[in-house]
């Protein structure tokens, strides 16, 4: 009877820290160059080749719906309803940490020259930035809805979605230094250092759909002129001599120099919200159709076929 029950609770105590276990995925090799595809009407990230093998696929069971690479070695996870962000590490597979976030995150963006993510938050509409293992910085209100980032010479530029404002901010301690007047409903930003520009997309507000690229100085802040590139052109990606642009209203690819002359444009996907360059590839992500396209030369060179609903695109490379 003593052998049974040491037996029983032998098996209990496995199960148990089986239980207790964390979550872990299949390990990306540290030399490996991938294109990655969040899904969100299934959770879950597909890791791709340049050959267009899919190498990994991590199935989540949270409804994440973005994720960040911090450095070439760690993935950051979020989700608008999730109250925790997750970061893995990529060679591993396994977690490294979480960290306990208010509800109602909107967007990660990580600066590789400062070292630090900042987290946008649509329920306190504030921004707040952490260093890389998950300490918060500094914190600062924002207007309604702030979403989109990008990161340019120590400041940072934050578009509020369902505001008329672009906030900049000092990456540092956060205090706003400007505020530009944008249209409603803005989304998706480059900088153009070339020209000194900044690039602002969007959908457009209520019935009046957005069908062009807004312009403005970097400086100043000034409308420098706009590109039509209907309709709702959401997602942008500058490239070492182009800018890519998605317009997901016709499911279009426009390619623009940094004058913002289109060089060529291309009917791509089905409903697409994110380009980005892989290798010698540009890469679009058919949300509706689940298919990333593998685009050179202006043609569709071959498809994959990753999980439902591919939303963003992550892309590490080995530097050179």
């Amino acid at each position: 009877m003593k052998r049974i029950a040491f037996f029983i609770l032998s098996l209990l105590l496995v199960v148990w820290l089986a239980g207790c276990k964390e979550l872990s995925f299949k390990p990306i090799k540290s030399k490996q160059n991938f294109i990655a595809s969040l899904n969100i009407q299934e959770p879950s990230l597909d890791f791709i080749d340049e050959q267009g093998k899919v190498i990994a696929t991590w199935l989540f069971d949270k409804a994440y719906t973005g994720a960040v690479l911090l450095g070439d070695n760690r993935i950051l996870l979020f989700g608008h309803q999730l109250d925790k962000i997750d970061v893995y590490t990529l060679s591993t597979g396994e977690k490294l940490y979480s960290k306990k976030v208010k509800m109602g995150t909107t967007n990660v963006y990580y600066s590789e020259n400062d070292k630090q993510f900042f987290i946008t938050n649509s329920t306190t509409n504030t921004v707040t930035s952490f260093d890389e293992k998950g300490n918060e910085l500094a914190s600062q209100q924002l207007g309604n809805y702030p979403m989109s980032m990008v990161a340019f010479k120590e400041k940072l530029y934050i578009i509020n979605f369902k505001d008329t404002k672009l906030s900049i901010l000092n990456v540092k301690n956060l205090k706003v230094e400007q505020e530009w007047v944008i249209p409603k409903s803005a989304h998706g930003l480059a900088i153009i250092e070339e020209t000194n520009e900044l690039w602002v997309g969007g959908h457009g507000d209520g019935s009046k759909p957005n069908s062009s690229v807004k312009r403005y100085d970097l400086a100043t802040g000034e409308l420098q002129g706009e590109i039509e590139m209907p309709l709702m052109p959401v997602g942008l990606t500058k490239t070492k001599d182009s800018v890519l642009v998605i317009s997901h209203g016709h499911n279009e690819l426009y390619v623009a120099d940094f004058n913002g002359k289109v060089k060529w444009q291309l009917e791509v996907g089905a409903n697409p919200f994110v380009v980005d360059q892989f290798k010698n590839y540009i890469v679009v992500a058919g949300y509706d159709d689940h298919t990333l396209y593998f685009i050179k030369d202006g043609h569709v060179e071959k498809t994959v076929d990753v999980g439902k609903g591919a939303f963003q695109l992550l892309v590490r490379e080995e530097k050179l």
